[in-house]
């Protein structure tokens, strides 16, 4: 059984997110999704509600799973039995960085990292996009699931 980790923040988790997951677990017998718990990148959403909006943008892929990790990820994923790192790429940009820290979790625990290109409609989506178009009032349907773009939504009693 071939097992792949999808690491990141999912902050929140966007259709880019969702293509690169869905992809991998075509070609994954199991997934995991690991959602960081790193508050120093100041998240908008709790660990929990990013993990239940993953789980809720993924609910019909049985071969996902979604959990949290903080630490290395070469430990996650030795502690997992994973078999790949799975990472999405949108730019040239990501590629350079993705492959330095590909060697370094290759170096560290012998998990290899598979980049996949997101598709070429979904290339310009960021998490850090999303939020500023939602907390600007502008429309994000077509950038998140319906379920994220409720969660978004500004509300009167908390600031997007």
């Amino acid at each position: 059984m071939r097992k792949a980790v999808i690491p990141g923040s999912f902050d929140p988790v966007t259709l880019g997110h969702v293509d690169v997951i869905e992809r991998a677990a075509r070609l994954f017998d199991d997934v995991v999704v690991a959602v960081l718990a790193n508050d120093a990148k100041r998240p908008l959403f709790s660990i929990e509600d990013r993990i239940d909006m993953v789980r809720a943008s993924l609910a019909d892929q049985a071969n996902v799973s979604v959990t949290s990790f903080s630490g290395l990820l070469a430990d996650f994923c030795t502690a997992q039995g994973a078999d790949a790192v799975v990472k999405g790429l949108r730019s040239a940009v990501d590629a350079e960085v993705e492959m330095q820290m590909a060697h370094m979790n290759r170096h560290l625990s012998g998990v290899e990292t598979i980049l996949l290109s997101t598709s070429a409609g979904l290339s310009f989506v960021s998490s850090s996009l999303v939020k500023e178009i939602a907390r600007m009032g502008g429309d994000i349907s077509g950038l998140v699931t319906a379920y994220v773009q409720e969660r978004l939504r500004p509300r009167d009693d908390r600031a997007v």
